[in-house]
């Protein structure tokens, strides 16, 4: 009856728009004050400095958006651009060279670093632009249904810093939700390693990402990112400050111009660091007290068919129904929960459709972290699309399923396989979720 109650907590009963943004309030006082002013902070509009206002000068002096809602809008998923002529707005592209940096991560490039920052402050050019395409790839099913599926094509344009080398590796990523990442983080890494096993023990593949974490200055199991390229949350926060908005912090106190950005170097900060580390801990404890939405429907019997279903063709072998934290110290109301998030926060390799060819740590250029489904059936209402996958070319929940590969297309062809009406009620189940 206790761990019912406790799961209940920390789940959102609500069905607005507002589902993904409801703060867990069973904290104390200063706690929850901390994670408003955090929700602020995630909410503002950053300024170019200087400026009056110091507390929220910082931008720049190379970004992609000027707030942390431009890529999570009501703390959602982003979407890609709808045809090559609009500019990403909750979407970024990574970018690497073949080889490591010295902790076994992405190399940067000399120039362009390992993100693409397409706007800079007045007087910094941006580094370019990215546009995407698509190629329609129609695919037939085993009843005679088709459908067809969208190939991303990506253009760059506009560099101002001189010509990407023949040998770039880049990968686009479309904003993910950021509700329940608390409850991820307190998942233990022994539990992780146990999921690898289980995993294996169903004929699948995962495993954790060893990662490099700047904090404890060791290698760690990534949970966060798309590649579980990240070991913390706090990381995961500063790296998307520096990373999209050119916001200096402890963990990251030098601003993101390279050697060949001469305006970008004389540009003027604001103070050192510009998010200070009390801003820094309040973005943080917002997030980590970020409430998952209430599923629904769950005693329709469609649903219940469907779930079955999804059990049954082997999805939940890496989306896995059930998590239990464990006892973590930095905040002691995430302990003991159970939650039901629907992944085991390793990695897979995903097959050629799907793969960026972007190695990051000991995620190969094929493989994906295993992505939550909790609230996957509220994105239409709350952020008012339908596009999933890294990089949103999935117009719907059946075309996610169906650019499944690699460790995963046995249960792709399952899914081709099935009734239509069992094939429906498969989704239906997700819409649930």
């Amino acid at each position: 009856m206790q761990a019912a109650q406790a799961e209940n907590l920390w789940v959102a009963q609500d069905a607005s728009r507002e589902a993904f943004s409801r703060i867990y309030s069973k904290v104390d006082e200063e706690q929850l004050n901390q994670a408003l002013q955090g929700r602020s902070l995630f909410q503002q509009s950053w300024v170019i400095p200087p400026a009056e206002d110091i507390e929220i000068a910082g931008l720049g002096p190379l970004y992609n958006q000027l707030s942390c809602l431009s890529c999570h809008s009501k703390n959602g998923r982003g979407q890609p651009p709808e045809n090559p002529q609009q500019a990403m707005r909750s979407m970024l592209v990574r970018l690497s060279l073949p080889g490591q940096d010295p902790h076994g991560g992405p190399l940067p490039h000399p120039v362009y670093g390992t993100q693409l920052n397409e706007q800079g402050v007045p007087g910094v050019p941006g580094e370019g632009q990215v546009s995407v395409d698509y190629r329609e790839e129609r695919v037939t099913l085993p009843d005679g249904e088709t459908i067809s599926l969208r190939m991303p094509l990506y253009q760059f344009a506009d560099l101002h810093y001189g010509p990407l080398d023949a040998d770039i590796r880049f990968s686009p990523r479309v904003g993910p939700p950021v509700f329940g990442l608390g409850l991820l983080e307190a998942v233990s890494e022994k539990t992780i390693l146990q999921l690898a096993e289980q995993g294996r023990q169903q004929g699948v593949n995962g495993h954790p990402n060893y990662v490099w974490d700047a904090e404890r200055q060791r290698p760690a199991i990534g949970r966060f990112g798309l590649k579980a390229n990240v070991a913390t949350l706090q990381q995961q926060i500063a790296g998307a400050f520096i990373g999209d908005m050119g916001i200096t912090s402890s963990l990251h106190p030098e601003e993101n111009c390279s050697a060949v950005q001469l305006a970008c170097q004389q540009s003027p900060s604001a103070r050192q660091p510009e998010l200070a580390d009390a801003q820094l801990d309040a973005v943080l404890s917002y997030l980590r007290l970020l409430q998952v939405p209430a599923r629904r429907n769950a005693d329709d019997p469609v649903v219940q068919q469907g779930e079955q279903t999804f059990s049954a063709i082997g999805c939940a072998a890496c989306h896995v129904p059930v998590l239990t934290t464990d006892d973590f110290l930095p905040l002691p109301a995430l302990s003991g929960q159970t939650l039901h998030p629907y992944t085991d926060l390793l990695l897979h390799d995903m097959g050629e459709g799907l793969a960026d060819r972007r190695p990051d740590f000991q995620a190969s250029g094929r493989e994906w972290r295993t992505p939550p489904l909790w609230g996957i059936g509220w994105i239409a209402r709350i952020n008012e699309h339908s596009y999933f996958l890294h990089d949103g070319r999935a117009r719907n929940l059946t075309e996610a399923v169906l650019w499944h590969g690699g460790e995963a297309l046995p249960a792709r062809q399952r899914f081709a396989e099935l009734p239509v009406g069992r094939r429906l009620a498969l989704i239906r189940f997700l819409e649930s979720l």
